[in-house]
Formats: C-alpha cells, structure tokens, sequence
C-alpha cells in the first residue's frame, strides 16, 4: 500500500526524469552516430549502459503500472465477493430459521390434534431479563393478541416452558419453569404422586429446578416423568416439566425431594406458544 501510495504521487515525475534522461542519451547517441573512430566508439560504450537502464526503468515502471491496476482490480473484486458473501448467509439463516419455524409448526399441529380444547398463539422471545436472581425473558405478543397475566407458556412438543407475570399490550413477561419464584403443582411417577415443583436459586444457575412437598408416602426414583398436575387451574393438567435426575434427603432425613431437569433448554428457546384457554378437567 505504501508503495502504492508512492507511486500515485511520485509516480508521474520519476516518468518524466526517466523520458528527459534517455532523450538526453538519444540526442548524444544522434550526434554521436555521425563521427567515426574512436569517438564513436567511446559513444557506444558510454551510452549502451544508459540506454539499457532507460528500457529497464521504463520497463520497470509499466509492470509497476500495471500491478496497480491489477491490485485496484483485484481489491474491487474482493469486495464484491464479500458482499456476495454476506448476502448468502444471510438468505441462508433466513432459510434455516425459517425451516426451524416450519418444523415446529409441525410438531404443534401434531400437538393440537391432541389438545383440541387449546386456544394458542405463537410468539418470539425478544429478549431475556439481564438479572443473575431470575429466569425471565420478553415475548412479541401481549394483551392485543388476547393473552392474559398467568397464561401458560409451552413448547411445540407441549413442554412446560414457564407463565406470563407482566403484561402490556404488544409484549409479555415470560417467567421460566427454574426460577427461583416459580410454584406448579405436579404429578411424579407411574402412580402419579402429587407434589410442587418450586425454584431454587442454585438450581436455577444450572438450569433445574425441584420437586418437594411430596405426598405422604411417595417413592420417585431417577428417570421419573414430572408433569403438570393442573392444580389451581393456571395449568393444564399433563404437561411435561422434566424429568427427575436425582433423589435428595433433607439435612434432618425425614424429608425426600428430587432434582428435575426440564424438559426443555429454555435458553435455548427463540419462539415460544402460549395458551390462552383451556377446558379445566374435573
């Protein structure tokens, strides 16, 4: 670039020293030409080097020349592919997030025939809360799409993903299913044993939650499905929370809770579905 630069500004006048010097050695080869002897001779031979520096300066002067053009041609192509480039990843994420969406639309017609008694919207996640003592994060949809304070927020596959504490009118507050705050009635095991499953900050930053307050005399084990007990009437019943990970005993030994590790990565959620009504089973 330097060299470049050089050249651009000095490039003409060294052109035109290199012309005057062999016009100089041309006209001394012209009158030269004309005596014989030693003179001439002489004349040569001071004059052959010059002109041969001449034809390899201006030699040296047109590939330079032309290494700029080239280099100026070249940079230009370089740009143009760039952002040819940036153009094809940007209408390939646009494909991919568009297929991703298609799937999961998908998966919640499969979801719907299921659950015909589901009124639900869709909604992207627009932001997440930037607090370290909560699990919360923004939605694009509120109360002009009819959603309401308490709905339910799930997945594609009907995985219990959180519930709406703020509400405005094009966007909503999504609480997830780890925060510390979070309180859902569930049902644990083949025999359906009934507990909560409440946040708890350390397993919050781990991406779990708990299952306590279980009933007298309850057994979960390891594997165990956890869903929705549709107690209270804020969830539906049969939702899937997670699954448990782990048995734990109180300090004092009397009391037994599980570590849930949910059924969905809710960091990993870029669009969510929210239900708007449901018919309450009996």
């Amino acid at each position: 670039m330097k060299l470049k630069h050089y050249l651009s500004k000095y490039g003409p006048r060294l052109a035109v020293v290199v012309l005057i010097v062999a016009l100089i050695v041309g006209l001394a080869t012209a009158a030269l030409e004309g005596r014989a002897g030693f003179l001439r001779n002489s004349g040569e031979t001071l004059t052959s080097p010059l002109q041969k520096a001449t034809t390899a300066v201006l030699d040296w002067l047109e590939s330079l020349y032309g290494y700029i053009y080239q280099y100026d041609r070249i940079v230009e192509e370089n740009n143009s592919l760039k952002a040819e480039n940036a153009r094809l990843r940007e209408q390939s994420r646009s494909f991919s997030e568009l297929e991703a969406e298609n799937a999961r639309y998908r998966e919640l017609l499969g979801f719907r025939e299921k659950h015909t008694d589901f009124d639900l919207a869709s909604a992207k996640i627009v932001s997440w809360d930037a607090s370290n003592y909560t699990s919360a994060f923004t939605i694009s949809k509120g109360s002009d799409e009819g959603l309401e304070l308490g709905d339910c927020v799930i997945t594609e596959y009907g995985a219990l993903v959180g519930q709406i504490i703020e509400l405005g009118t094009d966007w909503s507050t999504v609480r997830t299913v780890i925060d510390v705050d979070m309180d859902v009635g569930a049902l644990v095991g083949v025999y359906s044993y009934a507990g909560m499953v409440t946040g708890e900050f350390t397993l919050m930053k781990r991406g779990q939650t708990r299952l306590a307050y279980l009933s007298s005399g309850a057994q979960i084990f390891e594997g165990d499905e956890v869903l929705t007990s549709g107690k209270g009437g804020s969830f539906p019943a049969g939702l899937l929370i997670g699954v448990i990970s782990a048995v734990m005993t109180e300090a004092g030994g009397q009391a037994t809770y599980g570590i849930i590790e949910p059924a969905v990565d809710v960091g990993q959620l870029s669009q969510v579905f929210i239900i708007r009504d449901f018919t309450i089973s009996e």
